[in-house]
């Protein structure tokens, strides 16, 4: 997968979970999660476009430290979510499985830079 297509599917991922928070009930706790979870995922979109221009090995490792935060935070409010009941499962799941496979590439870049740099 190139970085264009991995940029995309961030940016994907950012306007779906845009499109869902936006859903999300206009209680307290409804939109506190929903600021909190769009703070997230559009970060992790943010960041990983910084990556993508990264001026150095250790700048990119950095970016993407943020990069696997983010997307660490916005699977956490996706499981809260779905917990309290305010959306249900089915429908956050698939967004979840999206983070999840963001994440583990992410982290597998991650092993794979620090792997080569001490090599």
């Amino acid at each position: 997968m190139t970085r264009e297509e991995l940029r995309q599917r961030f940016r994907v991922l950012c306007v779906d979970i845009i499109t869902m928070a936006n859903a999300l009930p206009k209680s307290y706790s409804g939109q506190v999660i929903a600021r909190q979870i769009i703070r997230s995922s559009t970060s992790s979109a943010a960041n990983y476009s910084a990556v993508c221009r990264a001026k150095s090995v250790r700048d990119f490792i950095n970016k993407l430290k943020v990069v696997e935060e983010e997307l660490d935070e916005t699977e956490f409010w996706l499981d809260i979510i779905v917990r309290t009941k305010i959306l249900q499962q089915d429908k956050a799941s698939a967004l979840k499985d999206e983070t999840n496979e963001l994440l583990s590439i992410i982290v597998a870049s991650l092993k794979t830079v620090k792997s080569n740099q001490h090599s």
